[in-house]
């Protein structure tokens, strides 16, 4: 069993990299990705973790994208950029590849953003709510995301929010903090296929995260099957190679659904959890939010050996531009 979606401190995580590597021993899990948002700071002390423990680490990250290819239609009738949540496994450590440009850009449009969310928060009454507040929460300012903003909503204002619970906890993100929310900040606007190109060569292997999440819109699960074919197909076109059928929040029959529609599409079905620790508490490492999750091991297996084809073609690309 593996868990390939899972989030440390070092973003919106509640667990250290060490801690989650021993919680994945003691979970039977034979590999983990750590996939904090936009960085890959935490994935020294995850592998050194996970050597110890005597399981295997994948290094990933996730970044939301726009998908202009499938626009997201507003009640107004306009459509704008849908905005896709991407998971990238085989990151390289070497800073001078151009991922790296592309990851700084948007911690540098996190940062921003989370100045505006402050001030808009506090217009809205959250006045004892600050950076200083959050980022001891996060343990560093660059690390702040919206799970340390509604910790902070909930310990600092209860007579607005309400006591913490997992049902106010949720509903705190769809009023407050998610797209249709009270103090949403729209993020910065880095298409899919601007990512794909800065990771040509390098050996990444993107997979889409969540995908009925990103695509579906307020529509109900059972329209999946008509709305995923054309955009799985579309992903796979553009070079992405997976999408994450094995969802931790997904029922075990649309996870299925999902495999066979990733397979038909010629994408590989991959899957985690979605871990955030005590952030979302009703969240299992390896197991997800049903408790029955268990992505296969040869999901791994499909990813290295794209990863392998990747790095090949990389290669054989560099060759070819230095050819005389």
């Amino acid at each position: 069993m593996i868990d390939l979606h899972t989030h440390s401190t070092y973003s919106d995580g509640s667990d250290t990299p060490s801690v989650l590597a021993r919680r994945a021993r003691e979970a039977g899990l034979h590999a983990i990705a750590l996939t904090d948002h936009d960085t890959i700071d935490g994935h020294e002390e995850m592998a050194a973790a996970c050597a110890a423990e005597g399981v295997e680490f994948v290094p990933g990250l996730e970044v939301s994208l726009r998908d202009t290819e499938f626009p997201k239609r507003l009640p107004d009738g306009s459509t704008i950029a849908r905005n896709v949540h991407v998971l990238a496994y085989f990151v390289p450590a070497d800073r001078s590849q151009p991922i790296h440009e592309r990851l700084a850009e948007l911690r540098a449009d996190r940062d921003v953003r989370n100045v505006e969310l402050v001030a808009v928060l506090r217009q809205q009454g959250f006045t004892r709510l600050d950076l200083d507040y959050l980022a001891g929460l996060a343990g560093s300012v660059h690390s702040v995301g919206r799970p340390h903003f509604a910790r902070a909503m909930f310990e600092l204002h209860p007579e607005i929010v309400g006591p913490r619970t997992v049902d106010s906890w949720n509903q705190l993100f769809r009023d407050w903090l998610g797209v249709d929310g009270r103090a949403y900040i729209p993020k910065a606007s880095i298409t899919v296929a601007s990512f794909l190109e800065a990771v040509a060569g390098s050996g990444v292997v993107v997979s889409i995260a969540h995908p009925l999440d990103n695509y579906l819109d307020d529509q109900p699960l059972s329209a999946a099957s008509r709305v995923m074919p054309d955009v799985l197909e579309s992903l796979r076109a553009r070079g992405v190679i997976g999408v994450e059928a094995y969802y931790g929040s997904l029922d075990e029959a649309t996870r299925q659904l999902m495999a066979h529609l990733a397979r038909q599409a010629g994408l590989v079905p991959t899957g985690g959890s979605d871990y955030h620790g005590s952030y979302k508490a009703d969240i299992a490492l390896g197991r997800g939010r049903t408790g029955d999750l268990a992505v296969p091991d040869s999901v791994l297996d499909e990813l290295r050996r794209a990863h392998a084809a990747a790095l090949a073609a990389g290669a054989q690309g560099a060759r070819r531009a230095a050819a005389p």
